[in-house]
């Protein structure tokens, strides 16, 4: 076992381990910090011109839905769907876009948890 103190060819002593240790209880806490931001940020997303909008947190939890009055057309119930799954796919890829830039430095310890 080279590498290890107290071992031939031993490289990395104790106080490089504990350094080492601290750096990565660091960075654990700075993506559990990085994480809880994501989850309590508040995203919408929009289609028809705000006409419909779609709020959700970080965690990807449904906040609300918002639909002006004006494009309920019983007659063209297909259209408001669309809207709705548009605004829906939106506000998604704001998260999806906003937990990489947060999260991104730590997918490294992302792939382990």
């Amino acid at each position: 076992m080279a590498g290890f103190r107290g071992f031939p060819g031993g490289g990395m002593n104790g106080a490089n381990m504990q350094q080492m240790m601290r750096q990565a209880q660091k960075m654990q806490q700075d993506l559990q910090k990085a994480q809880e931001e994501l989850k309590e940020t508040e995203f919408v997303g929009e289609a028809g011109g705000d006409m419909v909008q779609v709020t959700m947190m970080g965690d990807k939890s449904l906040v609300s839905v918002w639909i002006d009055p004006q494009v309920i057309d019983p007659d063209d119930k297909e259209m408001l769907e669309d809207l709705i799954v548009a605004a829906f796919n939106d506000v998604m890829e704001q998260i999806d876009e906003r937990s990489q830039e947060i999260l991104g430095p730590y997918a490294g310890m992302l792939g382990g948890m």
